[in-house]
């Protein structure tokens, strides 16, 4: 295994977890302000990486790196809509809070890069901005992939909802056919325009 690909994945294994972690906490730590302490029963409301990992996000993260991008997953929160106080409303806001709090992390990492590049010097301030950028290109990937309209990602459940479907775990049973739709939309110049049309302008918006 060649030594810098090694190296990508030290370098970016902790900017992912923390990103995946969050994302995760956001979504039940939400639910759990909007009534629905499911999350918490369960011992998912913790920064602790082992609770959420999921092996095959995790084999995915180490597979995609190879190709230049990690990207993977955790194993969902549990969340139970009908606890809620107002379900319909409260699922879009316990579904985008996981995607906004990529978008937080990204911005801190963001500005703790232009910090770096203000305060320090040489290999050093290299160093500290090489691993923020990491920080936004994994956060800003996982956020806008997320959003995507398809099950089980986050973008699914708010489209059912908006489009008037009442089943909440809709998403979830359409799952094997959304993973089967996931690969092939990362098999077909969508994905590409995708990122160069989404994913590379929210980045280059941020890194200076």
């Amino acid at each position: 295994m060649p030594e810098s690909f090694i190296a990508r994945i030290i370098v970016s294994l902790p900017a992912f977890l923390l990103a995946i972690i969050l994302h995760e906490v956001a979504h039940g730590y939400s639910a759990y302000l909007l009534g629905d302490d499911t999350a918490k029963r369960a011992g998912r409301l913790t920064l602790s990486p082992l609770p959420h990992i999921d092996p095959f996000g995790a084999f995915f993260f180490v597979l995609s790196s190879i190709a230049g991008v990690g990207f993977g997953w955790a194993k969902p929160v549990p969340v139970s809509i009908a606890r809620l106080r107002n379900p319909k409303r409260d699922e879009i806001i316990v579904t985008l809070a996981g995607p906004a709090a990529n978008l937080a992390q990204a911005l801190v990492w963001a500005g703790l890069l232009r910090l770096s590049l203000l305060m320090l010097d040489g290999s050093i301030a290299y160093s500290i901005a090489t691993f923020c950028s990491i920080g936004v290109i994994i956060n800003i990937v996982l956020m806008l992939f997320n959003l995507l309209p398809i099950p089980p990602l986050d973008g699914s459940h708010v489209a059912f909802r908006i489009f008037g479907v009442d089943d909440p775990h809709l998403a979830d049973r359409l799952a094997p056919v959304g993973f089967l739709l996931l690969f092939l939309f990362i098999s077909t110049p969508a994905f590409d325009a995708f990122f160069n049309f989404l994913v590379t302008p929210a980045i280059r918006l941020l890194l200076p």
